[in-house]
């Protein structure tokens, strides 16, 4: 960690990271990501973390899974997540942790440990994520066509937006912000999870987005996210 800064470096990340399997839930570098926890396994998890590194991995499981139940241990992960730093906590009166996880860096799973405190484990590879790291580096991307494509997207959705804010973005930030909130399919946001950069992260949004414009579901994928 880099003196006045609470940022993690390379050598700081973790050898071994507890994993949140969440369905439908995207965390990507630089992003954050609001939890709401509840379950006993995950209150554990989080109590691990705080008296460590503050870091868990985000991943997404490789099955259909009922989202709003939670997700058994035999349940197969993606091989890709994100770890996530606890940059906010918050205690609920009803024995709730609030939660905000600040996306790290990427990592691909290179063995799955053994439970603990009823939690899982992975042994995370960054190596190939190592970029991530870095600062936020706005690309060349069809900022119009995204925003043309988004206002339309939305309201099919009956998304509410703040389009001030929206429109004032930088675009790193935005794309980054976009493929979190958007209510994509586990493997379309599993997909945005893995594009190598902001500028192939923006053009697969466009392209989902558009073939969801031209389907007529829209408005049942929202109500299942």
């Amino acid at each position: 960690m880099t003196l006045g800064s609470f940022e993690p470096s390379f050598a700081d990340l973790p050898a071994e990271l507890p994993i949140f399997p969440l369905p439908g839930a995207l965390l990507l570098p630089h992003g954050q990501l609001p939890l709401n926890i509840f379950e006993p396994r995950y209150l554990e998890m989080i109590s691990a973390a705080l008296a460590g590194p503050r870091m868990i991995g985000m991943i997404q499981p490789a099955a259909d899974v009922d989202q709003a139940g939670p997700v058994a241990d035999e349940v197969p992960i993606f091989s890709v997540g994100c770890a996530g730093r606890i940059v906010a906590f918050q205690e609920a009166d009803d024995h709730r942790l609030l939660i905000t996880l600040k996306g790290i860096c990427r990592f691909a799973v290179t063995e799955e440990l053994p439970v603990y405190q009823g939690f899982r484990r992975v042994r995370p590879d960054y190596a190939p994520y190592a970029a991530d790291l870095g600062p936020e580096v706005d690309a060349d991307i069809d900022r119009l066509r995204l925003l043309g494509d988004l206002r339309a997207y939305f309201d099919e959705s009956g998304i509410a937006a703040d389009w001030d804010a929206i429109e004032r973005a930088p675009t790193a930030r935005l794309v980054t912000t976009l493929a979190m909130v958007c209510p994509f399919e586990t493997d379309e946001k599993q997909a945005l999870l893995e594009s190598p950069d902001t500028a192939r992260r923006a053009k697969l949004m466009i392209a989902l987005i558009e073939a969801a414009l031209r389907s007529d579901d829209l408005t049942t994928r929202t109500a299942r996210h």
